[in-house]
């Protein structure tokens, strides 16, 4: 099973910033491209920073409270007070943008990026090419059009990857029923652990909103493989012991 790629969705005609960009021209590429961020490029276009609307906003904010008598000295006892602060004084890219900046590589999957921004707490992601160099861009909008996929073509992807090719089933051996992304999985399989896998694959691929497990077993084996772990966890500490 192939997840879609990071590189089928992304946005490769990318509006970037480098370091010496003036601060206005940045909000002018913002504005007129109607974009909330881009990435900072260097000479060999490796991105070396992100600017968010954030950051603007951040500016703005200190830049007001450094005109405030005896705010601006507090605001200056913790280290992330003086990132802030050096932003509020920030009149290029370079000075105004989030560094490291959290990139993806084109052949990562739509999975991976959208767990990578969940974890990161950021709504988009630069990409980069096997030299890190800057190929593109993708956005949380970008990584949605996943869910856009025909209920048709996600049924068929489940009956080839999942029960054809993984489980070796004959295509019409379990029902497969897809409505708004919500794929239903109906009949009797031999084994339960093959329902259990049959869920999982079908859960991890592109465009499956959830899945209804409506599927029965002839074969309870959970407790046969069980046992036969026990077995062997056995057998290997008598073996460690001579």
């Amino acid at each position: 099973m192939k997840h879609n790629k990071i590189g089928s969705v992304m946005t490769d005609d990318v509006v970037r910033a480098e370091y010496g960009t003036p601060f206005k021209e940045v909000v002018r590429m913002l504005a007129d491209h109607r974009i909330s961020g881009l990435p900072v490029v260097d000479e060999d276009e490796h991105v070396i920073g992100v600017i968010s609307e954030t950051d603007l906003v951040a500016h703005q904010a200190q830049a007001t409270s450094r005109s405030e008598p005896g705010r601006g000295f507090r605001t200056l006892l913790t280290t992330t007070a003086r990132r802030r602060a050096a932003k509020a004084t920030a009149r290029t890219a370079g000075r105004l943008m989030t560094e490291p900046p959290v990139t993806v590589h084109a052949d990562d999957t739509i999975v991976e990026a959208a767990r990578t921004m969940a974890e990161r707490q950021v709504e988009r992601l630069p990409v980069i090419d096997e030299e890190d160099r800057l190929v593109g861009i993708v956005t949380r909008r970008d990584l949605l059009r996943v869910f856009l996929r025909p209920d048709a073509e996600i049924r068929e992807e489940v009956v080839r990857e999942v029960l054809v090719n993984t489980l070796w089933l004959a295509p019409h051996s379990v029902t497969v029923s897809v409505t708004e992304g919500v794929v239903t999985l109906e009949g009797r399989m031999e084994r339960k652990s093959d329902t259990g896998i049959a869920v999982s694959m079908t859960r991890q691929i592109d465009g499956v909103v959830d899945v209804v497990d409506k599927l029965t077993h002839r074969l309870d084996d959970s407790r046969i493989r069980l046992d036969n772990g026990a077995a062997r966890g056995v057998a290997d500490n008598w073996l460690r012991g001579l």
